[in-house]
């Protein structure tokens, strides 16, 4: 891997923040800003062969990471992978069909769950670790770099149910009518995600992000124990090893949950998705945690004048707190490029 970004001696922005220090302008970066809006990385993903093996490939998946960053000059760069690596590596069938997303072998029952393999678990994701150190040797120290998994609940809902779905419904009845299967499930779920965070940390991350995608689809309670507590004992387990890591997480969805999930878990920031009003982020969330996003991606598609009044409520409502500069969720594949460049201007200017 040929670039390195211009050195510099800078504690990167997004730390800052993320010990409850107040940034003019904020660190910006996007989730999925590595991805199929850049020609650059179609380029690479013809070239890689399946999405799986891009993700396990680590000079492909470096140099993906690194492409937004040498167009952008974000504040961040996250590690390009997946959060079905980690079924992956315990044995599940995972593959990636074009135009239809994650098909995995379903988990049907406790049979299933019981043959996932535990063993030679980080073995099989050392190629990721791989990309971790290559990406963090490629960026300029004031540029941070992340590293993530996916929630327990998030991950689960993919390897019961063998795909995404709109109201996860094979999880959910798994969790229902055999809440001590689906919580072995889970358990081990918190116990590899521990693992995996570590070695990222160890080969050069310094912020983690837990992404809980589809924590939004559960009542109360279930979000209380399949969610709120395994993401809790994520956090705690990480801060055995690595106390001073920060850490973000993302509960998309569950709106008066979010003050919740900020208290109980332990986070540093909490992305915040689209639907939130900014004034409950301001009076519910920023006076406590550091707060990330939470532009509607769909706007950057759309660009004009309603991207910029939408920037400037954000900043006008949340730039005088902590604040990373983000979306409400994943920048999405028909995204003009010059958009983004008007949104990078727009919060920097």
């Amino acid at each position: 891997m040929d670039t390195v970004i211009q050195s510099s001696t800078e504690k990167p922005a997004l730390l800052k923040v993320l010990s409850g220090e107040v940034c003019h302008p904020p660190p910006i970066w996007l989730m999925r800003q590595a991805g199929r809006y850049l020609p650059e990385y179609l380029e690479v993903r013809a070239d890689a062969g399946s999405f799986l093996e891009l993700c396990y490939n680590p000079e492909l998946a470096a140099q993906v990471t690194l492409q937004p960053i040498i167009r952008f000059g974000f504040d961040a760069a996250i590690l390009f992978s997946d959060i079905l690596v980690i079924p992956d590596a315990l044995g599940q069938k995972v593959s990636f069909v074009q135009n239809e997303g994650p098909v995995l072998d379903p988990l049907k029952d406790f049979e299933a769950v019981k043959s996932l393999r535990r063993e030679g678990f980080l073995e099989h994701l050392a190629p990721v670790f791989e990309t971790v150190k290559l990406v963090r040797s490629g960026l300029d120290p004031n540029v941070a770099l992340i590293g993530f998994c996916g929630a327990p609940w998030t991950v689960a809902t993919y390897m019961v149910g063998g795909r995404g779905s709109p109201d996860q419904a094979a999880a959910r009845g798994f969790a229902y009518q055999d809440p001590d299967g689906f919580q072995y499930l889970i358990d081990l779920l918190v116990e590899v995600s521990v693992e995996y965070l570590l070695a990222q940390l160890n080969a050069g991350a310094q912020v983690l992000q837990i992404f809980d995608s589809w924590a939004g689809n559960l009542p109360e309670g279930e979000f209380a124990r399949w969610c709120l507590k395994p993401a809790k004992q994520i956090v705690s387990g990480v801060r055995a090893k690595a106390p001073d890591v920060p850490i973000i997480g993302f509960p998309r969805g569950v709106g008066p949950l979010y003050p919740v999930y900020a208290k109980e878990t332990g986070v540093n920031a909490v992305s915040c998705d689209t639907s939130l009003p900014l004034k409950f982020i301001k009076n519910q969330l920023q006076h406590h945690v550091a707060v990330q996003g939470n532009l509607d991606p769909l706007l950057l598609v759309s660009g004009g004048a309603a991207l910029e009044t939408r920037i400037d409520e954000i900043l006008h409502e949340l730039g005088d707190g902590p604040l990373i500069f983000n979306l409400g969720h994943g920048i999405v594949p028909q995204t003009p490029i010059k958009h983004v460049e008007q949104l990078i201007a727009r919060v920097r200017g």
